[in-house]
């Protein structure tokens, strides 16, 4: 029986230190389901499917690497597919405190999932999508902390918003 697990988060956008997990991920589960999230709380610089299609690209040479979106409980969606193991990667001990709470609420929603922690490398630990942003907004190069898709995406969605006229 193949095992497999879901690798969930906004990804906007995506980052080395999230491909940097999944990659690893690949390595220990047979499949690896990347589940961009749609969280309505956030208002994303991606769409859902600009996220979707970064991923993919950046992820294309691992077979064994799968991307779909979801809505509302990543619980539904574990058991729309079957799947009991959740991915989490953490650069620091503030990731635990967020993730060890979203573990409890999981597993008291669905006691059969388990959530697999992995310790981002240390080349990585200081990046996050939002600092991403936040660099690239300011014309700052993130180059070497995206896939070179990304930051392409990246450089455009920013000029596209430099030329907006309000």
């Amino acid at each position: 029986m193949k095992k497999i697990a879901v690798y969930p988060g906004s990804f906007d956008p995506i980052t080395n230190g999230h491909i940097d997990i999944a990659e690893r991920a690949s390595r220990v589960f047979d499949q690896i389901i990347v589940a961009v999230a749609k969280n309505p709380r956030k208002k994303p610089l991606f769409t859902i499917e600009e996220r979707v299609q970064m991923i993919k690209e950046a992820l294309s040479h691992n077979k064994k690497i799968i991307v779909e979106s979801f809505d509302g409980l990543l619980v539904n969606f574990l058991e729309e597919r079957g799947v009991d193991v959740v991915i989490r990667g953490l650069r620091a001990v503030s990731d635990f405190d967020y993730e060890f709470q979203m573990d409890s609420l999981n597993r008291k929603l669905s006691p059969k999932i388990e959530t697999f922690f992995m310790m981002t490398s240390e080349s990585y630990f200081y990046i996050s999508s939002q600092i991403i942003k936040e660099i690239a907004s300011f014309g700052g190069s993130v180059k070497g902390l995206v896939p070179d898709n990304v930051l392409k995406m990246l450089d455009k969605k920013f000029k596209s918003l430099k030329d907006k006229k309000y």
